[in-house]
């Protein structure tokens, strides 16, 4: 679950790339849009049926209709999620990773999300695992140095900064992702995403189970 309380931290652009990804590896993989604005379902409307399947599923009274043999399920919650809301998304996810953006507003607003969401049962008892990315980011810059700080002061691992290029925006167009795309074009952005794939294929993302 990508899963972020501020809007526009760019959740929809890393879980829709997260499934190109694993369809792309030749993987099961479905996409759970909770959002009102449907951005990862719109993506999907418009991705070619010559490249690799995704499905789509949906959520029906609080509870998710689930394809059979689903594998991989990404789900991209809607922004603004708080207190009572936030616990039936977080009990969906075997792992959580939050974007935040390189600005003020952004690290103070990801703070108090962090806070709320580590006092959750689930993840205070490591049964979702949560990690976060820094995302558009301008290297070196004052603000993304700022960022650095920040991201480095939390109490979960800091995977990685994903940079603010056109590459995401050329595949959103056409329902690709950056691993889609040519790997002369897409090569840098590809290489930032490796220590989120790491992470969600070691035992770091895995939950403990329930005593």
């Amino acid at each position: 679950m990508v899963l972020n309380s501020k809007g526009g931290c760019g959740k929809s652009t890393l879980a829709t790339n997260l499934a190109s990804y694993y369809a792309t590896a030749g993987e099961r993989v479905s996409l759970v849009d909770f959002d009102a604005q449907s951005s990862s379902l719109d993506w999907l409307a418009a991705r070619p049926e010559s490249l690799a399947r995704i499905g789509a599923c949906k959520a029906k009274g609080g509870e998710l209709l689930l394809p059979h043999g689903s594998g991989y399920l990404i789900m991209d919650p809607p922004a603004g999620v708080h207190g009572k809301a936030l616990k039936p998304y977080v009990k969906l996810a075997q792992s959580l990773i939050i974007p935040v953006l390189p600005s003020p507003m952004d690290m103070r607003a990801t703070a108090r999300f962090i806070e709320e969401l580590l006092l959750l049962g689930r993840v205070s008892a490591e049964r979702t695992r949560v990690a976060v990315v820094a995302n558009r980011v301008r290297e070196h810059t004052l603000v993304y140095r700022s960022l650095e700080r920040f991201l480095a002061s939390l109490e979960i691992p800091f995977l990685t900064s994903l940079r603010d290029s056109q590459n995401y925006i050329r595949a959103a167009e056409k329902g690709m992702g950056v691993f889609e795309l040519p790997p002369s074009l897409a090569r840098h952005d590809v290489e930032q995403w490796q220590p989120i794939l790491a992470w969600l294929a070691s035992r770091d993302s895995m939950p403990r189970k329930a005593s």
